[in-house]
């Protein structure tokens, strides 16, 4: 993140937490449950491949304007969430 930033280089995120800069607790949640599996006997290749089932677009108003991006009106109708 910083790398772009310092680049001023737009980029897209697997998770909204890049986009808010939070923790990405959840994530790592869902690692250690994994893990705990895999210590008490299961294998790695019986457990299921956990994918999404939402995704979201989340525009970080205020990272566009610091690398200087103009923002076309039509992405704020589709976006699911600004932050300011």
């Amino acid at each position: 993140m910083a790398l772009a930033a310092r680049h001023k280089l737009p980029v897209m995120y697997p998770l909204r937490e890049f986009a808010e800069k939070h923790d990405l607790v959840d994530g790592y949640r869902q690692m250690g449950v994994y893990a705990g599996r895999i210590f008490k006997g299961e294998k790695p290749a019986d457990l299921p491949v956990v994918q999404p089932a939402k995704f979201e677009f989340v525009i970080n108003l205020k990272t566009a304007r610091a690398l200087g991006l103009t923002i076309p009106p039509s992405l704020f109708t589709t976006a699911d969430e600004v932050i300011e």
